[in-house]
């Protein structure tokens, strides 16, 4: 089952290289490079795990708006090497959200996919809805509330830590009714596994809807980054997809999070971005991490839940004056 706080023996005597070259002496390896031209660098079958939330296209600071298809081929192109630089049994885990060009709506995750699938041993093991309450409102459209991640893996053979993401029982006290275990509890004792089936937000990531905070103005990590990813999402998928010592790699590793998330699960990490001050903030990031004061939302933290006396979940007086007025 998840643990509530990190493990407390993560190694600290990290030893942390800059180098926009892939060189093999490293726990922490940044580039402050082209994701591409570093990447061209790293030997073939290497890597266990890449995952990343990369640009949408959308304009945001760190990024040349282009054509919807040119920005696909780019991308494909970045996952070819990805897919080449991964062992055999390795995950690729592509965290994307919608394209918006003259407001309509293209979900990047239906592109991506058939993309992937034209490197033929890639297989998709789940498609993850990331779910999260608050973002931008929009006027013309229903709001925006959710993100997806697409979890490749490179062939058959390949880790998934079951126990280590198992999420707790609804009914833990279930005993079986008949057979040879009649009377005797039914549940796995760990907890159950976060089914691939699920109804729209019924139960939360429970049924792989991860109902996680994005980090947004009030969250305790949050940086310059626009487009932040949480440090307890990508850990989620650290934990299950690799082993100890095991290399994680971020090919647009904007503050780092992914590069946090590895190292408190004693995983090797590499991560890259262009943007110079969002390295310099991961690198800051990462030291904070390993001296204990990094601030962060630790796994398995309930989401904040209003109790109804505060002022603003309570209606105001303006509207409840308007809503009296009516005739």
């Amino acid at each position: 089952m998840i643990p509530l706080t990190i493990f407390p023996d993560f190694r600290k005597d990290l030893n942390i290289l800059t180098s926009n070259l892939f060189t093999d002496n490293f726990d922490v390896l940044i580039a402050n490079t082209d994701t591409l031209d570093f990447l061209k660098t790293v030997p073939d079958r290497k890597i266990n795990l890449v995952v990343t939330s990369p640009p949408y296209n959308i304009g945001k600071v760190y990024e040349k708006k282009l054509k919807l298809q040119d920005y696909l081929n780019w991308q494909f192109e970045v996952i070819k090497e990805c897919h080449r630089i991964l062992v055999d049994g390795g995950s690729l885990c592509w965290e994307v959200g919608n394209y918006i060009e003259s407001g309509e709506v293209f979900p990047l995750d239906i592109y991506f996919y058939n993309m992937i699938k034209q490197l033929s041993d890639f297989k998709l093991r789940n498609r993850i809805i990331w779910y999260f309450e608050h973002g931008l409102h929009s006027k013309k459209r229903l709001s925006g509330r959710y993100e997806t991640i697409l979890w490749f893996t490179k062939g058959d053979n390949y880790t998934f830590n079951l126990d280590l993401i198992r999420v707790p029982q609804k009914y833990p006290g279930k005993r079986n009714y008949k057979g040879e275990n009649k009377g005797a509890p039914s549940c796995n004792p760990l907890g159950k596994n976060p089914s691939d089936v699920w109804k729209v937000l019924e139960e939360d990531w429970n049924k792989l809807i991860w109902d996680i905070p994005n980090v947004k103005a009030n969250h305790p990590e949050k940086t310059i980054h626009p487009a932040q990813f949480p440090i307890e999402l990508v850990e989620r998928l650290v934990l299950a997809l690799t082993n100890e010592n095991d290399i994680v790699l971020d090919p647009f590793m904007g503050v780092g999070s992914t590069i946090v998330a590895s190292i408190l699960h004693n995983r090797r990490a590499i991560g890259i971005d262009k943007e110079k001050i969002y390295v310099d903030i991961a690198i800051e990031r990462i030291n904070s991490a390993i001296s204990g004061v990094l601030k962060r939302r630790y796994l398995g933290t309930p989401k904040y839940e209003p109790s109804g006396r505060e002022k603003v979940a309570q209606v105001p007086l303006e509207w409840l004056n308007d809503i009296g007025g009516q005739k």
